[in-house]
């Protein structure tokens, strides 16, 4: 081996990816060594040593983790780059925690690649294994954008960091963070949600931080807030940039004592919680026109996760309806729907401005709506190119044929437990659509109360 040569040694049972990475390694002066199996590695590892590895996760004899909990027990201090063709959460999630230096989804750019190894061969890896990997949320996605999410969870998976999460409504916000806490030293504890913009201002900081007996007309007995209720674990405050300037203050003193008062309280309170926070506001513009605290800003964007909407992911339309489809099924009791390919076609050709929850609420109605087993393109409200029930110009009658269709036909559930939740979905997502996510505008469009609202929107799950 040359000295001034960097050695690369390439473990993959597949010989076409071997053969591409050796040729990229030699055209970048560096020295490439192949493997097909991880036995065969070692032995050669018994005799040498290189400066970076290059690991296919999954092998017959030898998985990519294997290997790497092997270098670890011989103490091998080797950077390690793994690739996939299996390119989901648990698999980037399961490589950082082994140690690896970086996680490459197949198909990968040669030139990344090589500006990977470049990178590994100064560095070492030598984090120490996270036993007891837990199952994360169901997250799926092949696209790049979620791929960079997914090395992102990854990244953070040995970390209580706190974390800003940004991303238009529907994206998923709330399963990035439950993913942060699954797949985190804090897993074990207490994962508590808060919508801010959920709460009125005036009950905001009791949520948040618990009151006393006594604090307030009607407060009969001491309460124990969120944070005091994720104590160990993590809590996730979704839409931060609509809570009131004056509890930024107190949001900030935790994270920067760990203590708070409850409200009434004379005695401070200690606590160890991560705090993860998400938004679909350009938090940036707010302290720059004074609606968010600049401090705060900075403490809270310590590590920063953009969920990419779904219009920039299409490749996991398709992928995702049918998961949601089947859900869907499973939760109406009913049976199975398949798309056909126009109908497929229709849902990438979509923009989804509801992004990911749009998605699931589509496919829910399909599964009431859609005559057959396989749903055309017909099925699809006009938007989407189809005819559906809930967008003609003539709704009321469009409703009646739909519901005569359905009472006239074989046993089914009945027609209220089916279709009132469906109709109430599609007047709430319109009205927060039409007042941009928030949720005091979208009542009033509606005329209804907020907290009516708020109660809809749990109910018909629409807050995840």
């Amino acid at each position: 081996m040359s000295a001034s040569m960097l050695s690369v040694w390439v473990v993959d049972d597949d010989e076409s990816v071997r053969w591409v990475l050796e040729q990229a390694l030699e055209q970048a002066q560096m020295e490439p060594r192949s493997f097909d199996s991880g036995e065969v590695f070692f032995r050669a590892l018994n005799k040498d040593k290189p400066d970076v590895i290059i690991t296919d996760i999954r092998m017959p004899d030898m998985t990519g983790l294997e290997l790497m909990e092997t270098l670890r027990v011989r103490n091998e201090d080797i950077p390690v780059i793994v690739i996939t063709a299996h390119s989901d959460l648990d698999s980037a999630v399961s490589s950082y925690q082994s140690g690896a230096f970086e996680y490459l989804p197949k198909p990968f750019d040669i030139d990344d690649a090589i500006d990977l190894v470049s990178r590994a061969a100064g560095q070492i890896s030598g984090h120490p294994k996270v036993d007891g990997i837990k199952s994360a949320p169901r997250m799926i996605g092949q696209a790049p954008a979620m791929q960079e999410v997914f090395r992102a969870i990854g990244r953070l998976s040995r970390s209580s960091m706190t974390v800003l999460i940004t991303g238009e409504s529907g994206t998923g916000k709330e399963l990035v963070a439950r993913a942060l806490h699954e797949n985190s030293p804090r897993a074990d504890a207490p994962f508590i949600a808060l919508n801010t913009s959920a709460i009125t201002p005036d009950l905001l900081e009791s949520e948040l931080f618990g009151h006393e007996k006594g604090a307030f007309t009607g407060a009969s007995e001491r309460r124990i807030g969120r944070f005091e209720q994720a104590e160990g674990g993590t809590l996730f405050l979704d839409e931060i940039g609509d809570m009131p300037v004056e509890l930024q203050t107190h949001l900030l003193r935790v994270l920067a004592e760990g203590e708070f008062f409850r409200v009434g309280g004379q005695k401070s309170v200690r606590v160890n919680v991560r705090v993860i926070a998400a938004t679909n506001q350009d938090l940036g513009n707010a302290v720059n026109v004074g609606k968010f605290r600049e401090d705060l800003f900075h403490r809270l964007n310590v590590m920063g996760i953009d969920v990419p909407p779904l219009r920039d992911r299409k490749e996991d339309i398709t992928t995702l309806a049918g998961v949601y489809l089947n859900q869907a099924a499973r939760e109406l009791g009913v049976g199975p729907k398949t798309l056909s390919s126009g109908a497929s076609e229709a849902m990438l050709h979509y923009d989804w401005p509801g992004n990911v929850r749009e998605l699931v609420n589509m496919c829910r109605r399909l599964m009431i709506t859609a005559a057959g087993s396989e749903i055309v393109t017909a099925d699809f409200p006009s938007e989407l190119g189809g005819e559906g029930l809930y967008f003609n110009d003539d709704w009321t009658q469009s409703l009646a044929q739909w519901a005569e269709e359905q009472l006239s036909s074989t046993p089914m559930a009945p027609l209220f437990t089916k279709a009132l939740p469906a109709f109430e979905r599609t007047l709430i997502e319109a009205a927060l659509r039409c007042a941009d996510g928030k949720r005091l505008e979208a009542a009033r469009l509606l005329g209804c109360g907020r907290n009516t609202l708020t109660r809809k929107i749990k109910e018909l799950g629409l807050d995840n």
